[in-house]
């Protein structure tokens, strides 16, 4: 592979994580659309909209990482001004506006006063995202003279989703889009997800962009009590280079459209499983299209003490570059593994430790034990595979995704901005 710039990199061809357009059931009292505002150098779309004309809930996690860039700034003052209320999402993609001082935020809030102008709304109900590279000035003039073209072409239909879907891709090789929907009586609450990212995927959220919608009613308290514990069994259980981004959004709204409260008798179950499911979709979209990733391991966690104590266990295999780079090798070596395991800072037995390469077990009480090497082998050649540890302390479990570290991730990134 040559040696790749960002523009070279960005929106490469779609390989699949496509949905069948059918088979995405739009949630009501939602408009997409996206156009090309000149920030990405590859001259492809690169300005993503998301609007809600009645308004809609919302519900949102952010990253941890202390360096958040300008629009997460702004994103919580909005939602706590409009009291959790968006009219519309603006996304670009190309340039992070991070580590851009007090001129990034006044960047972002201009661009929402713009867009709020154009919508007659004031700009605390406008929720800006970016992602790209960091350092980088906002090209503020570029987006607004492009908002109304992407305001001409609201639309909301499978394919302005899709339009939005891959405008905010950046190093990503496939749009990644999931959807559920469940009936209530004669009523059918729709949920419909979009995500971007393949690198700097961490806990604690990624180099990730997420905006689900629905058109259930429900207000932000409620939808927040249902996004937190589905982020953190599907974004918070992925790596895919051990790097927290400074640009993490997980974004929910609810158009209210369904005519279905969240309230109703059984519905909040429904609800929170449809949310889980496209959270787990996405998550897994996001590990197969891993920078450079040739491999998705599935590492499950078992018997330990905890969630928690798996999670941390998880982490420290999957953020292992020797770990990383045997699985790109396809190579049956579990002591990288008992390493890792053993420099998690989790005080346990290594001799009561098991692990087992998908059927084949190769390790038993912390030690060696004869198994089929290139049968092994052969195994992790596969797309994707799993990885089973047994600790023997509890009864907890976790099932974590990761990816191997190859050759091309370095490529990719050693040349990111040149």
């Amino acid at each position: 592979m040559k040696n790749a710039s960002l523009s070279d990199l960005e929106d490469q061809p779609d390989t699949g994580n496509r949905a069948p357009a059918g088979a995405l059931p739009v949630p009501k009292g939602f408009r997409f659309s996206a156009t090309i505002a000149g920030i990405k150098a590859s001259g492809r779309p690169d300005l993503a909209l998301a609007e809600a004309p009645h308004g809609a809930s919302a519900a949102a996690v952010f990253t941890r990482n202390r360096l958040a860039a300008a629009p997460l700034v702004v994103d919580r003052a909005h939602l706590k001004r409009s009291s959790g209320r968006v009219r519309a999402v603006l996304v670009n993609a190309g340039n992070a506006n991070c580590a851009t001082g007090k001129a990034g935020i006044e960047t972002a809030e201009s661009v929402c006063r713009e867009l709020g102008n154009l919508l007659e709304v004031s700009p605390e109900f406008i929720f800006p995202s970016s992602t790209g590279i960091i350092g980088v000035p906002l090209p503020a003039e570029k987006i607004v003279n492009a908002l109304p073209t992407v305001l001409s072409q609201r639309a909301d239909s499978v394919d302005a989703l899709l339009s939005f879907a891959r405008a905010i891709m950046t190093t990503d090789l496939a749009q990644k889009v999931a959807a559920e929907s469940f009936a209530v009586r004669n009523k059918e609450v729709r949920l419909v997800g979009v995500a971007k990212g393949s690198g700097m995927i961490h806990p604690n959220l990624a180099t990730m962009l997420v905006y689900l919608f629905t058109d259930i009613e429900a207000s932000p308290k409620q939808l927040q009590s249902a996004l937190k514990p589905a982020v953190d069994k599907s974004f918070n259980c992925i790596s895919v280079d051990g790097d927290t981004s400074t640009n993490d959004t997980v974004l929910l709204l609810a158009s209210g459209k369904a005519g279905v409260k969240i309230d109703q008798p059984g519905v909040r179950k429904k609800f929170q499983l449809a949310v889980e499911r496209v959270c787990s979709s996405l998550a897994q979209q996001i590990v197969r299209d891993g920078e450079g990733a040739k491999h998705l391991i599935r590492l499950q966690i078992e018997q330990a003490k905890s969630t928690d104590e798996a999670r941390i266990i998880a982490r420290s295999i999957a953020n292992s570059p020797l770990v990383k780079t045997a699985w790109a090798g396809c190579d049956p070596n579990w002591g990288r593994i008992l390493s890792s395991i053993g420099n998690s800072g989790i005080a346990l037995d290594p001799g009561r430790i098991s692990v087992f390469i998908g059927p084949y077990q190769v390790c038993c009480d912390g030690q060696a034990i004869a198994f089929d090497k290139p049968a092994a082998h052969q195994y992790m050649t596969e797309r994707e595979y799993e990885i089973r540890i047994q600790l023997r302390r509890g009864k907890a479990s976790l099932t974590y995704l990761s990816c191997d570290l190859t050759a091309d991730y370095v490529h990719i990134n050693a040349d990111y901005s040149t």
